[in-house]
């Protein structure tokens, strides 16, 4: 089988520093929500993205007091939900323009893009977080702005990250047989299901999070030394760790 011709990469934990989303943007976000939701409520897509969070939560009191607590629950739970992360990314984007915030990748994992991309290899996001706020963090990293490196985002409007439909909705969307396909990410369970629809895997075990051994999925502790055409020109049983 030949190498891959598309890699599509998860975020938090792989390029980039757990820490970084939990200990800076989440906290931005929240410290920023109430005067966010005063100020732009009147906003159509605020609002829209609010009432989206009230329609998922069921019953929630009135006003937008109540609909605030909501969303910081669901900060503090690091619930996927659409309406929240949709609202962070606004929230985020204030915060990069006025340079309150810088999108934090590993220079291990701008270098390996970069080099990626040169080589002809098409590459895609796929993370939790909104594709605005994905743009966002890769738009303003220490590296420069990574945004031109990549070929297309996704995020949860394609579906869950540990449903295999959902990379089935990837590649097609790629126009790619999913086996020309390499799926990047420090989660187990999404890993598998990735390699469900058909997907080339590699772990990203940074250290950040335990990975339990033996989920059979190549391991790297870096984006050095993962080369994404002698990954994905081997069978499963042949694939290395390194």
């Amino acid at each position: 089988m030949s190498g891959a011709r598309a890699v599509v990469t998860d975020i938090e934990g792989t390029t980039s520093s757990i820490a970084f989303v939990k200990e800076v943007l989440f906290p931005y976000a929240r410290r920023h929500l109430a005067a966010f939701v005063a100020s732009r409520s009147g906003d159509p897509e605020v609002r829209r993205h609010l009432d989206e969070a009230r329609a998922l939560a069921g019953e929630v009191g009135p006003g937008d007091d109540a609909l605030v607590a909501l969303l910081l629950r669901w900060i503090d739970e690091d619930r996927k939900a659409t309406p929240l992360k949709a609202l962070q990314g606004l929230i985020w984007a204030d915060g990069y323009a006025r340079g309150e915030l810088t999108g934090h990748v590993h220079p291990d994992a701008a270098a390996a893009l970069r080099a990626w991309h040169a080589r002809g290899l098409r590459l895609y996001v796929y993370s939790s977080g909104s594709v605005a706020a994905q743009k966002l963090l890769f738009g303003h990293t220490a590296h420069g702005d990574l945004t031109p490196l990549f070929s297309g985002y996704f995020d949860t409007t394609t579906g869950p990250k540990t449903e295999p439909r959902s990379y089935r909705l990837i590649a097609q969307a790629l126009d790619l047989p999913p086996a020309d396909i390499l799926f990047l990410s420090d989660s187990v369970a999404e890993l598998d299901a990735a390699r469900g629809a058909g997907l080339r895997t590699a772990c990203l075990d940074r250290g950040e999070a335990p990975i339990a051994p033996g989920h059979g999925h190549p391991t790297f502790q870096s984006f050095e030394g993962l080369d994404p055409f002698a990954l994905s020109s081997a069978t499963p049983s042949d694939l290395p760790s390194g």
